[in-house]
C-alpha cells in the first residue's frame, strides 16, 4: 500500500486524494423521504448524549475530551445494557447498531454490540500507478532532476494546465516498513530517486508526458481521465450549498477516482439517480453511512 512522506504530503496538498471541503455532523439529519419496505440498516460508529441530547448516532466525531458529535436519534437505546465512557455529562461509546429507518431516526431491532477496533494500517485505497512498468522498473530517467524541487516544478506545471486532473505519489517501496520507525521514515520515506509521481490529464497525454519530463526526471507516469480537478471542485463546491440542508455528511474530491465522494445517512436508488442525472452517471460516488443489513 503506497504511503505520503510527510515532505510530500505538504508538496501535494492541493491535488491529492480525498481533499474534504466541507463535513457536516455535529446535528441530526433533517427529516428525508424514508426508503420503503422494513429494511433493516447497520452502522459502526459513536453513540453519544450529552445534556442537549438523547442517545444519537454520529456521522462525523469532533476530535475534543470528551468527544462532541450529533446524529440522528437511536429509539430504543439503553446505556445500562452496554459498556460506555462517561465524562463532564457526556456518555459515548463505540459501537455496531442494527435498526429500521424512518428518514430521521434510527429504531433498533437487536440489542447494540461493541464495535470491534479496526485492524492493520493505511488508507485502504490502491495508489499503485495505472501505466505498465518499465522495463527494469520505475527509476529516474534523468537523476539530476530527480529532487524534491523538480517534484514541486513538476507538480505546479501540471496544476497550471486547464486539462489537469490531479497527483498523487506511488511509493510501493514503502511497503513493509514500520510506520513507527521514524529514523527508516526520515531516510527513505521522501526519495524523490524511488517513488513513482503519477499526475493525470484530459486530452493530449504525450504531450503532457513530454512537457512535465523538461522539469522532472524521476519515475512518471501520466495518465488519462475523464474529468478535470477544476470540474470535480465546481461539483463539490455547488453540493456544498446542499450542506445546509444536512443532506451530506461529508464532500471530498477522489483524485484516483476521478470522482466526486459524498457520504449520507442512507444512499437511497433515488439520489443515486438525481446526481447520476444532474452530473452523469458515477461522477458522484454515494456512500451510505447506514447499510442494509446483508449488504
Amino acid at each position: 500500500m503506497s504511503r505520503f512522506p510527510p515532505g510530500a504530503a505538504r508538496v501535494l496538498l492541493a491535488v491529492l486524494l480525498v481533499v474534504p471541503l466541507a463535513a457536516s455532523g455535529c446535528g441530526p439529519p433533517p427529516d428525508v423521504a424514508a426508503p420503503a419496505g422494513d429494511t433493516r440498516y447497520t452502522a459502526t460508529g459513536t453513540v453519544l448524549q450529552n445534556g442537549k441530547h438523547g442517545p444519537q448516532l454520529c456521522g462525523l466525531v469532533q476530535a475534543s475530551y470528551p468527544p462532541q458529535c450529533g446524529g440522528p436519534d437511536i429509539v430504543g437505546w439503553d446505556w445500562k445494557a452496554v459498556r460506555a465512557e462517561s465524562f463532564g455529562g457526556v456518555t459515548w461509546g463505540e459501537y455496531r447498531v442494527v435498526g429500521t429507518w424512518d428518514g430521521s431516526r434510527l429504531t433498533l431491532t437487536e440489542p447494540p454490540r461493541e464495535a470491534r477496533t479496526p485492524g492493520g494500517g493505511g488508507s485502504g485505497t490502491d495508489m499503485t500507478s495505472p501505466c505498465p512498468e518499465p522495463a527494469g522498473g520505475w527509476r529516474p530517467v534523468d537523476r539530476a532532476k530527480a529532487t524534491e524541487e523538480a517534484m514541486r516544478a513538476a507538480m505546479d506545471r501540471a496544476a497550471s494546465a486547464g486539462e489537469f486532473a490531479g497527483g498523487w505519489l506511488d511509493q510501493h517501496y514503502m511497503d513493509g516498513v514500520d510506520f513507527h520507525d521514524v529514523r527508516t521514515i526520515e531516510k527513505i520515506g521522501n526519495d524523490p530517486t524511488r517513488y513513482v509521481l503519477n499526475l493525470m490529464f484530459t486530452g493530449d497525454l504525450a504531450g503532457r508526458e513530454r512537457w512535465i519530463r523538461e522539469v522532472w526526471g524521476g519515475a512518471l507516469c501520466v495518465s488519462g481521465a475523464e474529468r478535470t480537478e477544476s470540474d470535480l471542485r465546481a461539483i463539490q463546491r455547488e453540493l456544498e450549498g446542499e450542506m445546509e440542508s444536512r443532506r451530506f455528511l461529508t464532500l471530498s474530491v477522489d483524485t484516483i477516482g476521478n470522482r466526486v465522494s459524498a457520504r449520507v445517512y442512507v444512499a437511497t436508488p433515488e439520489l443515486r439517480r438525481e446526481l447520476d442525472d444532474r452530473y452523469g452517471k458515477g461522477t458522484v460516488a454515494l456512500e451510505g453511512f447506514l447499510k442494509p443489513v446483508g449488504s
